[in-house]
Parts: structure tokens; sequence; C-alpha cells
């Protein structure tokens, strides 16, 4: 997920502002924090500082269809009040090149910030080594500043503090970084990607790893950015993961992540699983920190929620974080993202969004995501969440896709938005369609599905929605019937990234979208 596109990076850094900017006053009604689509946000680390609450993010710079963490530098937002909605934007308070000499620029990936024994403050911050054999150029390393604004410089110029190098070598993507200081003093990082998580003691100057550093098990699905934290007593590991699967109590989909979370009664474990702390957001990356300020706990995470916002556009989040302590360890009951107030939506004859769907090759492949069929997003370059899917080592020859209300409706037309990555005709890959045909429930006489009467051309070019018209009819099912490209002997894969089924004209508009719940099916 973490892949080096670095041809986007010269685009980005050619806008990019140059060097530390004025901090600004701004007051918003919800989440996310920032957005405007000026400044994305991402990576949240909150942190209590002269009594305030504040938030470490890092800053997404891709262009709208580039799929790739482009992160030029940090900033801070701060609030005596989360209530309020009143913060200061701290834009670029550090770039990695500015800070560590060793590093490159573009990758101010997710870090934390805490303040040391010595009232200092320590950023604990994940870059790229420029002059390095490493075969994986992350590293971490650690700066310090009197001030959560800065400046900040290298605490330890020698070079980063954990690598696959040096001082601690390892063989795994070293991000994400997290600490603990401890009650009696004694200072704990952890930090690790792709199912990796470690952890180690460090030496009570914040800087010098006292090791060893150890492998962390225990934490069921664990995939990324590992969040530590204590309450009472015990130790609350948070963290992304990724166990996926239609029964999976995490994600449905391998690409989206929830924020799990576990407990131990050491920082070194053993840690046990408890449950899910944040379901699935926006963005198909999660990451989140939690802090205790005032008397109340909350977690910060990020979405894909600000105006263009997208899967490495995402915007820092702040809700409240209430916890059950009629159990023991204490359980994190589940967080309800809140929005800030939304427009009413258009009036549409799209009812697409009041259906329930489900598709022939259910439960799916667990890259691909039923929901995204009609949550009425379309993007230049998706990822495979962003759709529903049937790719397999072995594609069928014909794949259907259901919408189900849960009483009948009247319907004249549909539009569907196909997606490809092999030319039409390929018995690889992913191809649109060779041909394909709507299908409707037919609950009389012999009933059963037949072919929509009178329908007009069925297109099959992706990329761009391709309408269908019938004259009305009444039904409470609908399929779209697809026949894959191939020769016969293989088939390629199908994809659908949305699915529009639309009211005749005369009817009144579909003002708000109603809640899609489960329907009975019609087979």
């Amino acid at each position: 997920m973490k892949n080096e596109l670095l041809a986007g990076i010269a685009l980005v850094l050619a806008v990019a502002p140059a060097g530390a900017q004025e901090a600004r006053q701004i007051s918003v009604p919800g989440n996310p924090i920032l957005a405007d689509g000026d400044y994305y946000s991402t990576d949240p680390a909150p942190f209590v500082a002269d009594g305030a609450l504040w938030i470490l993010a890092g800053r997404d710079q891709a262009p709208p269809d580039v799929n790739d963490f482009i992160m030029g530098e940090w900033q801070l937002l701060k609030t005596d009040d989360p209530k309020s909605g009143k913060w200061t934007h701290y834009p670029a308070i550090a770039k990695p090149e500015n800070v560590f000499a060793w590093a490159e620029e573009a990758r101010a990936y997710a870090g934390q910030i805490i303040q040391g024994p010595d009232k200092r403050y320590y950023l604990y911050a994940p870059v790229l080594e420029k002059d390095s054999d490493a075969q994986d150029r992350f590293a971490i390393g650690v700066a310090v500043a009197d001030s959560p604004t800065g400046p900040w410089r290298d605490a330890h110029p020698a070079g980063p503090i954990i690598s696959q190098r040096a001082p601690v070598k390892n063989d795994i993507q070293n991000i994400d970084p997290t600490i603990l200081i401890d009650d009696d003093g004694r200072v704990y990082i952890y930090w690790g990607t792709f199912g990796q998580l470690r952890g180690m003691e460090l030496e009570r100057d914040m800087i010098t790893p006292k090791g060893p550093e150890r492998s962390i098990e225990g934490l069921t699905g664990f995939f990324e950015a590992p969040w530590i934290m204590k309450r009472k007593g015990v130790y609350y590991m948070l963290y992304a993961g990724n166990r996926a699967g239609p029964k999976s109590d995490c994600t449905p989909a391998v690409y989206h992540a929830c924020i799990a979370y576990g407990t131990a009664s050491s920082p070194m474990g053993p840690w046990t699983y408890r449950g899910v702390a944040l379901k699935p957001v926006s963005s198909t990356t999660s990451h989140s920190g939690a802090v205790e300020f005032k008397g109340q706990w909350y977690l910060a995470y990020h979405t894909a929620d600000a105006k263009g916002g997208g899967h490495f556009r995402r915007s820092v989040a702040l809700d409240r974080i209430e916890w059950d302590d009629s159990v023991t360890p204490a359980r994190i009951r589940t967080v309800v993202p809140t929005l800030r107030p939304q427009p009413p939506l258009a009036p549409t004859r799209n009812i697409a969004r009041a259906a329930s769907a489900t598709a022939s090759n259910a439960p799916l492949p667990v890259q691909y995501w039923i929901k995204s069929l009609n949550d009425g997003i379309t993007k230049a370059a998706p990822l495979p969440p962003d759709m529903w899917g049937s790719w397999s080592p072995n594609n069928p020859a014909s794949q259907w896709i259901e919408y189900r209300w849960n009483k009948p409706v009247t319907i004249d037309g549909s539009r569907i938005w196909f997606w490809n990555d092999q030319p039409a005709g390929s018995g690889v890959g992913v191809a649109p369609p060779a041909s394909w045909r709507l299908e409707y429930w037919n609950s009389l006489g012999n009933g059963g599905w037949k072919p929509v009467p009178g329908a007009s051309a069925y297109g099959t070019e992706p990329g761009a929605f391709q309408d269908v018209t019938f004259p009305p009819i009444r039904t409470r099912c609908l399929r779209a019937v697809m026949t894959a490209s191939g020769d016969g002997k293989s088939h390629a894969g199908l994809a659908v990234q949305e699915w529009e089924v639309l009211a005749p004209k005369t009817a009144p508009p579909v003002v708000r979208d109603a809640e899609a719940k489960p329907a009975p099916g019609c087979s």
C-alpha cells in the first residue's frame, strides 16, 4: 500500500509552499477539522501541552488522480476546547529534509510528539534515508524542540535510531512510531506495518535504544499504525487492523482497515485482542491516536470526507471515546464518527441507494466491497474496494449483480460504470464485459427473472456511465447480468464502480435517499 510512485512527487513539490507559514485561527462546525480542500491532514497524533489539546498531522499533497502517499511536511492543530470548534492551524512546522540531514524530502509519514522529562518536545518521525543501501529505506529519526511548533532539530545527528542498517537493524518497514513514558519514567517505542509490530525500551534520554527489539504478538489482524496508551494501570494498543472477510468484526474488504485494540498488564505484553474501537471509514487507510484531555478521552483519526478528499487526500477528525468500566479491563465503546452538517442532497431519480446489493460471487473476494456499488461515488483512479469485482484465478463466463428493494418500485432507466485494467476481449485481468443485460423479477403468473423489455442499447465502454432506457416496469429486484470477455477457455474478471437505477421523470424526485436495509431475495 505504501508504493513509491516518485514521479508524482516532482509535480507536488513544484507547487508546494516553501518554509513555515503563519498560524491561522479557524472555527469549524465538526469533522473533518480541515475540510475545505486547501490543506489535507493525515495520520493524527494527539497530545496535551500547555493546557491545550494538540494534534500532529502529516499533509497529503497527492493530486486527485495519483494513488500515492505524497506527504511533504508535518502540521499542527491546537484547541483549548474541542467542543468549541475553535482551532489554531500551524502549517508546515517541519519538513524531513530540513530536520534530518540524512533524510529525503516528501515522505513525512506518521510521527508522534511527546514531552520528555526535561520538558522538551520529541518528534519521532519515519522518513526515507537518502543514502542507504537498505532494501527498505524507511527509518525512524528523533527531533527535539522547546515548543511543539519548533524549530525542530535532529536529536541524533548520526542518523536514525531505527532502520534496516543501524543502530537497531531489522528487515521490516520502519514506520508509524508510537511512544509511551510509563509511570516509573521508563520509555518505550513501538513501530511497524504490513503485519509486523515491534517494541523496544529506550534509555531515559528518549533517544538511545536500550533494547532488545521484540516482536509484539497477540493483536489479531494487526496491519499498521500502532498507538500505545495507559489507563487505570492497563496498557492499551490501538492499531489499524485489516483481518477481512464477510464475518469479520473489523472489515469486509482487505484494503480498508478498522481501528482495533488490545490490552496488556505490562508494556511488552503479553497482549490480548479486545475488539474494534472504530469501524472502517471513508478512506482505505485508518490511523488513529488517543489522548485524555480535561478528564475526557478523545480519538483522532482520518477520513476522506473533506472537499476533494480521497484515499490519498485525507483529513483529521476528532470524536470522544467512551469507556465501559463494568468489565475488566475496561472496554472501549465503538466510536461512532460524527460529520459536520451537510447540505441537503439534491433531488435525484436514482433509487439505487435505497436498495440492498448482492452479487453472484457473494461473499466477494476481500479486495472488493459490495457497498461501493451504490455509494454514489466514481473515481478516475479507484482502488479495488471502490468497486464491485469478480476477478479470481478462474473467472466464470457470466456474473450478475442485483439490487433488492423492500417494496416494489417503478423504474425506466439504469446507468452503469464499468472498470477495467485490460482491453475489451481480453481473457485475463479485468476487462469490460462482452455484453450485458438487465433482468427484473416478475412476481406475476409464472414469475421469475425476465429480460427488461424494450431496452435501448447496452454499452460496454469503461470509465463512464453507460445509459439504458426502457418502458416503465414495476419490480422489487433488478439484475445486471454480464457475459465476461474471453476465448471460451479463459475469461476476464468484471468490475463495476457504480450502478444507478432511475425512476421515471414524471415520478416525484427522491430528495433524500432512504437508508438501504437488507431486503429479502427474489429467487
